[in-house]
This record gives C-alpha cells, structure tokens and sequence, in this order.
C-alpha cells in the first residue's frame, strides 16, 4: 500500500472550520482510495495544519520518523495556506519524494470572509516558493477541485503510480543472466548511468545457473512441485516430460539466485547458448516469473526490463517485452507486436499453449527448443514503454503512450497481437530518428502519463509521451 505524507497549508485568518472541514475531508478520500497517511494531528497543531516554522518543525519530525514508509506528499490547501511553511516542510523532511499539490475550490455564493477560501490564488504562491526551492511537484488536472470528486480521485491514483514508479525504481535490482546474443548490440546499455539513478544491474553468467541446476535431485520436492505448477499455468500435451522437468529444474534455480540477490527482475540470455548446453528455451519459465509481477526480459535486454519494471509499478499487473515486428496491411495505425514468446498468461487470457521455438529450432533442432509460450494477445487497452541508455550524451532516454490491442486476426506463430497506434507512423519515425530498441515493454493498462511524469520529472530522464491524434 502507498503511503502519503499529508500536509495542511493554513493561513490564520481564514476562518478555522473551512481548515478542519478540508482536512477532514482529504483523509477520508485517501482512506476510501487505499492510501496510508502521514500527517499532523489537531492536538500537536492549531487544525493539524503548517502556518509557522513551529509547526514545519513538527511536521519534520513526524515526516522523519517515518521516512522509510512515505512515498510521496501531498500538499492540501483548505484556504490560502502559507507557502513558507508548506516549503520549509518538505525541504526540511529531506524526503526527495514526489509532491502532489491540491487546491479547494470557493463557492461562488458563498464569498464572505466567513466562507471565503482563496486557495486558488494560494496554490499559485506555494507553487512559485516550491520552485524556488528547486523542489518538483505535481499538480491536480483542475486547478481547485474538491477531494470527493472523481477528478481528483483520478489524480490520486496516476500520482500514487509516479511514487511507487519513483521509488520501486530507485531502489531496483535487475538480475542480468548471461551476455545478449553477440549480434543484439541494440540491446547495449550502460551500467553506470542506470546505477545514477538507482538502478543496480547484478551480473552472473549462465554457467552459474546451469551449475545449480545440475545439483538439484529430479525428485527433489521443489523440482517437483515446479513441475506441477507449469503444468498448472499452462498446456504442456505436446512437450517432452524430459523438457518439462529441465524447465523446472531451470524455475528453481532462477527463484534461488533471484531470492538471494534481491532481485526485481531478471534479463536472460535466452539463446543460443542455453538450448545448445542445456537443452530447452526458458520462455515458458520467464512467462510464469513475469505473471507474478516477476518481469523478465528477452535477450539480456536489461533498459527493456526498467521499462517492463516501471509498467508493473504503475499499474500493478504484469508486463511483456515485444518486437515492434510487422505492419498491418496498409493501415498506417496499425502494425504486429510479436515475439517468440515468454509473455505472461495474463496477456494471452490464460490461453497461452507450451510448444516448441519455432525460429530458435531453425539453428539447435526442435528437440532443444521446446518451452516457448504460443498464442494471440487478447483485446485490451495497453500502456507501451521503452527506456534506453544514450551513452553518448550521458542521458537515460525514454518514449511511452497509450494503445490497443484489437481483435484483428493474423496467421503467425509465437506469441503476436495487432496493436493500433494513434499516430503510429510519426512515433515509428521518432524511434527511428533517435535510436530507439526494436524492444518495447507493453502492459495491459493505461498509465503513460504517470510513468512520463515519474520518468521526467522526478527521475530527469529525457522523455517523449506519445499522443497521437
């Protein structure tokens, strides 16, 4: 659950009970919306507000005692408030969370100095000494709006997505298993521009893993129970019970090292190196890891698996990483995300079948390619992403947009869908011009403009939201 510091601006001369009735009403919305709270009480201040640097003292107190749980802030105003004090709050918590800034709105027939708020104009002036301050923040899509509304409950759930984004990536560990493939150089990426901003890439080769397996007993009772659970998550008629234990045997190890390390997530060698010395594709397994909210990325693709990362935060539910791979016809929104497939049952609508990789079998024989997951995305909305280093200019790039999934049939194989994109031909072009993977990570939700905000203005990193018309 995310947490929220909650501050209180409040100005003294506003009438009292507008304050009260403002807090009041705020904490009951976060509680319905399924946020912890954080924030003054009316006996440690005059409403529970901030008005002069006693009470910042206080609230920094109170902010500091619980600086691992808070997540971000939100600044409510019930009347003016005192920019000071709203600032000196946050500057002085030392939390570099991300800020939400909410005004009241005033009742046009209710003007008089009993009833009157002027948080609108208030909303201004902590905003400017919140720039000042060099701290960044947020803002509601309406300037004033009342905290019942459904507009400012949407806001609440795009900024608890930027803080757990913010801060689940901040913190990531990634799990890179295996080197990519020698002619994937798209996927290259920089260590120490992701380590800047948090990120932390945890390396290990693939014989490491491989070494694990081969200690595991096949009946040993956690192989076992992998075993059941694949044959659980999907159809598995058509593959080798040899294949099948190699898979679970593979599952294991991957859970150990993963657990040990800490890890968020995982980018993994997945071919040709382990069909050649092992005898299976893990698709099947990473399909399974990544239903959990585990994500795992193709081909060492390790800015894929931020990407992938930042989806899950958002929205909670699991990602894929896909090719943009074919056009549609000669529909120029529209084109066919592909790839061979570890996507997680959850895009599939659990209808995804283990078979064989049909292109990786092409080179190692079918025996060595089986444990690939097959099937057609089902028809959703869809949030795509893509995070890249760009070495030369010392800068994390991004893009990320809103899409669909449709119901469109193509005779392919793999796991594969038909995407429509509004503006699809311009964003192709953006990609192209400025470098972009073929890898996007691609999440049944619409949360672009909370993973844009959290990418730009809470990480720095240089991003473009695609809206296309």
């Amino acid at each position: 659950m995310t947490t929220l510091g909650v501050v209180v601006g409040n100005r003294g001369f506003f009438p009292g009970e507008l304050c009260v009735e403002g807090r009041n009403t705020i904490l009951e919305v976060l509680k319905e919306e399924n946020f912890n709270v954080v924030t003054l009480s009316c006996d440690q201040t005059s409403y529970g507000s901030v008005e002069n640097f006693d009470d910042v003292r206080k609230c920094v107190a109170l902010f500091k005692e619980h600086s691992e749980e808070i997540d971000g802030i939100v600044v409510t105003l019930p009347n003016f408030g005192d920019e000071r004090a709203v600032a000196d709050t946050i500057r002085y918590s030392g939390l570099n969370v991300p800020v939400l800034v909410h005004a009241y709105p005033d009742d046009v027939v209710h003007m008089d100095v009993a009833n009157r708020r002027d948080s609108f104009c208030g909303k201004m002036s902590v905003c400017n000494n919140l720039r000042q301050y060099g701290i960044p923040f947020s803002l509601t899509r309406l300037h004033t709006v009342d905290p019942r509304s459904e507009s400012f409950r949407e806001d609440l759930r795009k900024f608890g997505a930027v803080c757990r984004v913010v801060k689940g990536l901040r913190g990531a560990r990634f799990g890179q298993i295996g080197t990519r493939p020698a002619n994937f150089k798209t996927v290259r990426y920089s260590e120490k521009l992701l380590e800047h901003f948090g990120i932390s890439v945890d390396t290990i080769d693939l014989s490491e893993i491989l070494g694990r397996i081969r200690k595991l007993r096949d009946d040993d009772e956690s192989v076992l129970g992998s075993l059941n659970e694949l044959k659980r998550y999907t159809r598995t008629d058509n593959v080798p019970a040899e294949s099948l234990l190699k898979m679970a045997k593979l599952a294991v190890a991957l859970s150990q090292v993963s657990a040990e390390r800490e890890w968020s997530g995982t980018a993994i060698q997945c071919w040709t190196s382990m069909q050649e010395n092992y005898g299976v594709v893990p698709c099947a397994v990473m399909s399974m890891a990544g239903n959990l909210l585990r994500c795992s990325a193709c081909e060492a693709d390790i800015a894929g698996l931020v990407g992938m990362y930042a989806l899950v935060l958002a929205s909670g539910r699991p990602s894929a990483l896909v090719d943009w791979n074919n056009n549609f016809g000669d529909d120029p929104d529209k084109g066919v995300v592909f790839h061979c497939s570890n996507f997680p049952q959850a895009l599939f609508g659990g209808n995804g079948v283990m078979d064989y990789q049909a292109i990786i079998a092409g080179t190692v024989g079918k025996e060595k390619a089986q444990g690939t997951l097959v099937g057609n995305i089902v028809p959703t909305p869809v949030t795509y992403c893509r995070v890249s280093t760009d070495d030369c200019h010392g800068v994390v790039r991004a893009y990320v947009g809103e899409a669909e999934i449709t119901g469109d049939k193509v005779s392919t194989f793999g796991g594969y869908g038909v995407i429509r994109v509004p503006g699809f031909q311009d964003l192709l072009r953006y990609i192209c011009e400025h470098g972009f993977e073929h890898h996007v990570a691609l999440n049944p939700s619409q949360v672009a403009s909370a993973i844009a905000e959290a990418f730009g203005k809470y990480l720095g990193w240089d991003v473009y939201l695609h809206q296309g018309a």
